[in-house]
């Protein structure tokens, strides 16, 4: 017990967690965004968006994650000259955050096209019967029912979200987890099962509840057909 106050009192863990749940929080709304107009654009009727939006997913869904977080630094940094902040510390979370956006984006729009395949057909017949244009059916009618067939699906999005924050290391993000983790083993071999113990059940805590909200809003907002 004596070993788990004293790296407390050593590192700022909390703060670590705190880094990475805000990574996540960003990434999430920003990936959300971007994954309800990639799925637009995947039932669009018009060919050339449904084949853009199809090949952003293959690409992002093939591409190791790392990959991503590297090209944000050294490409889109580095090459690019992609700037948020001077402030070093900002300028590579948010590199981070854009770099977890574009990749789970991906999986976003995947878990919403799953969404809307429960949607049956006839709700979209019945939107042009009215004379409801493409995007007054998708965004009214389509999209609200895929919302509540995707529920469990975003929620292990969410909860892949937050495991792969711990990735943001490798965009230079200092002060998260990962890279806490690795100074503490560095510097306290001596513990390494207390730092062990400490990460693993600190992302426990963290991810149940997530699953816990996720099935309860699963049951509770499922369509009843």
């Amino acid at each position: 017990m004596n070993g788990f106050l004293e790296l407390f009192s050593q590192y700022d863990v909390l703060g670590a967690f705190l880094v990475n749940i805000e990574l996540t929080l960003w990434s999430a709304l920003f990936s959300l965004i971007l994954g309800v107009i990639l799925v637009v654009m995947r039932i669009s009727p018009i060919s050339s968006l449904r084949a853009v939006a199809g090949a952003y997913v293959e690409l992002f869904k093939n591409l190791p994650l790392t990959i991503i977080m590297v090209f944000m630094v050294l490409g889109a940094y580095a090459q690019l000259k992609l700037s948020f902040s001077d402030t070093f510390a900002t300028n590579f979370f948010w590199l981070a955050v854009t770099g977890l956006s574009l990749y789970t984006a991906a999986f976003v729009c995947e878990s919403l096209r799953s969404g809307i395949n429960t949607v049956p057909l006839g709700q979209a017949e019945a939107a042009r019967a009215l004379g409801l244009g493409f995007m007054q059916s998708a965004t009214e009618i389509i999209l609200p029912q895929a919302f509540r067939g995707s529920v469990a699906p975003l929620g292990n999005t969410l909860i892949a979200l937050l495991k792969n924050s711990t990735v943001a290391a490798a965009a230079s993000v200092s002060t998260e987890t990962s890279s806490l983790m690795s100074q503490m083993i560095e510097f306290r071999p001596d513990v390494i099962i207390q730092i062990f113990l400490i990460f693993a059940f600190g992302y426990v805590i963290l991810i149940i509840p997530i699953g816990m909200l996720t099935t309860y809003l699963s049951n509770k907002l499922a369509v009843r057909r």
